[in-house]
């Protein structure tokens, strides 16, 4: 089986990758394709997976219409030589557009919702698969399964935090770090949405300096004034710093996500709903707030909890034994399609014995 992945985020490098050894070492051919935007090209050289890059990410209205042109063109030219039996994407409408044209069937993963993304998409896709978590419904197409994206590479089959990370961040033994993650809000889904104001983003930097190190991850360039904060490893090691860091602020839901798989308190800042950090706020996990207001006053309760580590890593392993091995069932439904359809249609429980 040849197998064509199209990601434009480097979660869904995250996504995917867990997936793409196993095929690989079963003897299918996985190719990625993806564009040049912010870490994906690190991450797919790290795996040592075959891709090819189809250019820069464009960011403007206009540019992106002429992306849709040329992106899908380009899939469709390496598929001629490829020859994929399938696509695979996070809601791709250049792999969506593709496969249509070449005949084949696209699988699509969705946890953002965004409906301008979706229309797109899914008149050229066979199959959405879904968290099992409230969301809008999409349709005959969607299959429900037990478990979030990032339980795709945080599930504990497939990954265990390498403690060495403090050091590598130059921490001590028994010193608190905090993670904050700014987005670009250039995105699609980001259009109309808010997060922190740079007069809030002072004051949390503000207070988390005092407590202890503190390190940021930018989409963008940071200000003079925070540029010795910048985060200062590769972005793969990244699961490993939000594992062992005391408190995650950040704009953007899938970091917010992970920290709830890796039992790291979040405090997500963005006005925009996501149905799995609704969940995940449920389980006392991540705290959603959809401006910055109060985010200050929240941050420092969480600071003055001293077993908040252990309550956190206590609702994670509670949540996390609820769901499923998410790579082990993608395994099993690429390599079944479309009888796996059929048979999540019929017995969705079919999915348990992939926990």
């Amino acid at each position: 089986m040849n197998i064509l992945i199209d990601i434009g985020h480097p979660g869904h490098a995250h996504l995917f990758k867990n997936f793409a050894k196993i095929m690989l070492s079963k003897g299918h051919q996985v190719l990625f394709t993806t564009r040049d935007k912010e870490f994906e090209i690190q991450l797919l050289n790290h795996e040592n997976f075959h891709y090819k890059c189809l250019g820069k990410h464009y960011k403007s209205k206009v540019w992106k219409v002429f992306g849709l042109l040329k992106f899908t063109l380009q899939i469709i030219i390496i598929s001629l030589k490829f020859k994929p039996s399938i696509y695979l994407s996070h809601g791709s409408i250049y792999a969506a557009i593709s496969s249509w044209v070449l005949r084949k069937p696209h699988i699509a993963f969705e946890d953002t919702f965004n409906n301008e993304q979706v229309r797109l998409y899914l008149p050229f896709t066979n199959c959405v698969l879904t968290g099992n978590y409230a969301h809008p419904f999409l349709g005959a197409k969607q299959i429900n399964y037990a478990g979030y994206h990032e339980l795709a590479y945080l599930h504990p089959n497939h990954f265990q935090p390498d403690i060495s990370i403090k050091k590598k961040l130059g921490v001590l033994e028994n010193e608190k770090y905090f993670i904050i993650r700014f987005i670009s809000w250039d995105a699609s889904h980001d259009i109309g949405q808010k997060g922190l104001s740079w007069e809030q983003k002072r004051s949390i930097i503000s207070l988390l300096n005092k407590n202890g190190k503190l390190f940021i991850s930018s989409e963008k360039k940071l200000p003079i004034e925070f540029q010795n904060f910048n985060y200062p490893l590769p972005p793969e090691s990244m699961h490993d710093a939000l594992a062992f860091a005391q408190i995650f602020i950040g704009e953007g839901a899938t970091m917010a996500s992970e920290c709830a798989m890796l039992g790291t308190p979040a405090v997500y800042v963005n006005s925009m709903e996501a149905g799995s950090i609704n969940e995940q706020e449920n389980f006392g996990l991540v705290h959603h707030y959809r401006n910055g207001n109060r985010v200050l006053e929240k941050i420092q309760e969480l600071l003055e909890d001293s077993e908040l580590k252990e309550k956190s890593k206590a609702k994670s392993l509670k949540l996390v034994n609820e769901k499923i091995d998410v790579t082990a069932f993608l395994v099993w439904f690429i390599e079944n399609y479309p009888q796996s359809f059929i048979i999540m249609k019929e017995n969705p429980d079919y999915q348990l014995r992939f926990k």
